[in-house]
């Protein structure tokens, strides 16, 4: 038995990383433990040590109450605040004469807070790492010399983006508005929609640096405790620098890193997050980004689209089987195309068989290099449609495989049969609502493709057995990722890959195991089950 060493360089960088890790544990433990002093100087001098010298970090020092000649600062940064509320809701609210009221020193806090500023959500702290967080977030603070206490105010006035239109999950019929990258915004959106008083919001920060604002929604009473606590655990579990996306705690709390399925859903629009809820979900809402993660997922979810229950059950179960067969064309087609062309010619019609090998009399490669070859190039076609600016990017995206397309037929390197099915491929996977869903099988398709080439329609049913145990092991926040289909529930079914009239969607999906298991939703004669 030999013993794995490490190398001399490796150790090194280990242990600085674990050193930097170390200092900044002592210097935030330390911040922690640091409290706030009764003089405005030393105040003034730790936060200013703390933040660094830092041209945005604006203290604007004043004597509060009139005639009391008792020095204060309000501390914010510049750019994360509403310059009009600092103006006249805090100084010049302070600034007026008390008529010779004197609070004192020790109540000089509570007065202001109760008397002295008109501001919506004021608190206090008598912490260092507190109020500096508080200032990081966009609120303002107000110290007054002689006491060790600070006032939180909310003055946050950031520039944020307008509720628009989502791009990557649009619908023919629905409402138009999504998320932005401002939290409350998100949150209100949510609470617009759903004016339910069983609707809870806990605030989380993640980040040992960037403090990232995380706000996890769900309907207490309705949705599973377990699920609902195992989420909150795994966010605050969390350890990085900053969560400057959505992403980055999606890929934290997931339960396989190494699948290439989404095991949590992300989307855009509000009404969708708000059926979720519905369902006993749980959302985790990120500041910064439009993206909200839904949780648990399974497998199926990834198929619907929220105007699936906007239009009537026979239309909309129509649409569903549409996008399943264009799901199995995204992951079959090419591969099914190298195995009857290379292993099973005779399964195919004769003419058709003829008309195959015309086409292939001048191609130079064997079928698999041919796909691959096309494949890749269809994929670096999208990739660079999506970077170039938006008026152009579709365009050059469409003119760019017709112009390859033709061009490698005519200059006989692939078959005019292998562009049909590179362009049906491509044009499959785009029916798919969900981004992730449909990634997941453009990567499953070029080992689908490797398979065929050496085994046939014996490789490719092998892989697909591998996927389907893959899938059947796989687990979201303890909920089977197939289900309903396994463990099979019959009642779950009626919304699954097609959907049954809404008078009879009675049930919500069993396998969450929700407090609340039935839908106030009323039959085609007006008789309903009451919730709860």
């Amino acid at each position: 038995m030999f013993r794995k060493r490490n190398s001399p360089l490796l150790v090194g960088k280990a242990r600085m990383r674990q050193t930097i890790e170390s200092q900044l544990n002592e210097k935030l433990s330390s911040l922690k433990e640091l409290p706030l002093s009764a003089n405005l100087k030393t105040n003034l001098e730790l936060l200013e040590q703390t933040l660094g010298k830092s041209d945005d970090f604006v203290v604007r020092q004043f004597y509060i109450g009139g005639g009391l000649n008792r020095q204060s600062a309000v501390v914010f940064i510049d750019g994360l605040i509403d310059s009009s509320i600092i103006d006249h809701f805090i100084l010049k609210a302070s600034m007026i004469d008390w008529s010779g009221n004197d609070p004192g020193s020790q109540e000089i806090i509570e007065y202001i807070k109760n008397y002295g500023v008109p501001v919506n959500e004021a608190g206090q702290t008598d912490r260092l790492h507190k109020a500096v967080q508080s200032v990081l977030s966009g609120d303002s603070l107000l110290l007054t010399d002689g006491t060790p206490q600070a006032l939180l105010l909310n003055t946050k006035g950031w520039e944020k983006r307008g509720v628009e239109e989502p791009r990557t999950e649009a619908v023919v019929r629905g409402p138009r508005n999504g998320f932005t990258e401002t939290l409350r915004i998100n949150t209100a959106q949510v609470r617009l929609r759903l004016k339910d008083p069983d609707l809870r919001v806990k605030n989380l920060t993640v980040g040992e640096r960037g403090n990232t604002d995380v706000a996890v929604m769900y309907i207490e009473g309705l949705a599973n405790k377990d699920i609902v606590d195992e989420v909150i655990r795994r966010i605050e579990a969390i350890k990085i620098d900053a969560a400057i996306d959505s992403g980055y705690i999606e890929q934290l709390i997931e339960d396989s890193h190494w699948s290439p399925f989404p095991l949590i859903q992300n989307t855009e629009r509000p009404d969708k997050a708000v059926a979720n809820l519905l369902e006993g979900k749980v959302l985790v809402i990120s500041d910064g980004t439009p993206f909200v993660l839904i949780a648990p997922a399974v497998f199926s979810q990834f198929y619907h689209s929220p105007e699936d229950y906007y239009e009537r059950f026979l239309i909309s179960t129509l649409i569903r089987f549409i996008r399943v067969i264009s799901m199995i064309m995204a992951l079959l087609l090419p591969s099914l195309y190298i195995a009857f062309s290379s292993f099973h010619p005779e399964m195919i019609p004769s003419r058709l068989v003829i008309a195959m090998a015309a086409g292939r009399s001048t191609v130079p490669f064997p079928s698999i290099v041919e796909a691959f070859l096309m494949e890749v190039t269809m994929e670096v076609l999208r990739e660079a449609s999506v970077r170039l600016p938006g008026p152009i990017g579709p365009t050059i995206g469409i003119v760019g495989a017709l112009v390859v397309g033709q061009a490698a037929v005519e200059a006989g390197i692939v078959s005019p049969i292998m562009v049909i099915v590179v362009a049906l491929t491509t044009i499959g996977s785009f029916a798919s609502p969900s981004y992730s869903a449909a990634i997941a099988l453009r990567m499953l398709r070029f080992p689908m493709m490797m398979a065929a080439a050496m085994f046939g329609l014996y490789g490719i049913m092998l892989l697909i057995i591998i996927i389907i145990i893959h899938l059947c092991s796989l687990k979201s926040f303890g909920v089977p990722y197939l289900a309903p289909l396994t463990p099979f529930r019959s009642k779950d079914m009626k919304d699954t890959f097609f959907r049954a009239p809404l008078y009879r969607l009675r049930n919500r999906p069993s396998f969450l195991k929700l407090e609340d298991k039935q839908r106030a939703i009323a039959d085609k004669d007006g008789k309903g089950a009451e919730s709860r």
